[in-house]
């Protein structure tokens, strides 16, 4: 009678090959998102700084143009910050960031990847006008402060038993509300509209970063082919990438100092 017991004990097992294999594939597939994501927003920092060092000035003899904070700028910097040259510089990364999420079913991952690059220096070429508002300093510790809290929401969706796809509802409900706040108020110019709409754009991109987090690892398919994982990888490295961003970006309307 014993042997019988035996088998049965022996085939009760809880957490098998296959099981730890689907764990490695996902783990391998979530470091790449996030490799990707920090990638895109080292390009992101680094063409800021550097869009920032070739339009400013410190000689009055290279400056065509001061603006009322005493930044000097180049012609260069006229030219993406004060020409009509600058909606180009607005809106390129818009139609970068649409002709990828169209397009990338379609590109192979290597030029997939390359537009993510590309996306992402076109946004610090976009986000380099931050440093005439702000002082280094405070874009510094806003940076610092947006990645823990980056990180800290982006855990919590991917370990949380918790389906989040009712709150990723609202809050995609919420971001639209958002833009119609911020293009009302363009006309309006008022202060405490603008308060409520960074306040309520930290919370819904803090609550966003866990929902988008579960829904990437959820996306995650073991029979997938290199080009598929690779599409996917990019897809929800931009995804995180724009949360970060946008997180940021209210955040230094809380936390940054003007010049």
């Amino acid at each position: 009678m014993a042997e019988p017991l035996r088998n049965t004990q022996t085939r009760t097992v809880p957490y098998s090959r296959s099981d730890a294999a689907i764990d490695e594939g996902l783990r391998a597939y979530m470091i790449r998102v996030y490799n990707l994501m920090g990638l895109g927003l080292l390009i992101t920092g680094l063409a800021a700084v550097a869009t920032i060092m070739m339009a400013t000035t410190s000689d009055p003899s290279a400056a065509v143009a001061t603006l009322p904070s005493g930044e000097m700028l180049t012609s260069f910097g006229y030219a993406i910050f004060a020409s009509p040259l600058k909606w180009l510089v607005i809106l390129a990364p818009l139609g970068a960031v649409f002709f990828l999420s169209f397009k990338v079913q379609t590109m192979s991952v290597s030029a997939a990847q390359t537009t993510f690059w590309v996306y992402a220096g076109l946004v610090g070429l976009s986000l380099s006008s931050i440093f005439l508002v702000y002082t280094t300093a405070s874009i510094t510790q806003t940076f610092f402060a947006t990645a823990a809290a980056f990180g800290a929401l982006s855990l919590y969706g991917y370990t949380t038993k918790r389906d989040l796809t009712a709150l990723g509802s609202f809050l995609i409900m919420g971001v639209f509300g958002l833009i119609i706040a911020m293009v009302i108020n363009i006309f309006l110019q008022s202060s405490a509209l603008s308060f409520a709409v960074s306040a309520l754009g930290v919370l819904i991109f803090a609550g966003l970063t866990a929902y988008d987090t579960q829904k990437i690892k959820e996306m995650y398919f073991e029979g997938d082919d290199q080009a598929a994982a690779g599409r996917k990888s990019i897809m929800g490295a931009l995804t995180l990438y724009l949360d970060f961003i946008n997180l940021f970006m209210f955040l230094l309307q809380f936390m940054g100092d003007r010049r």
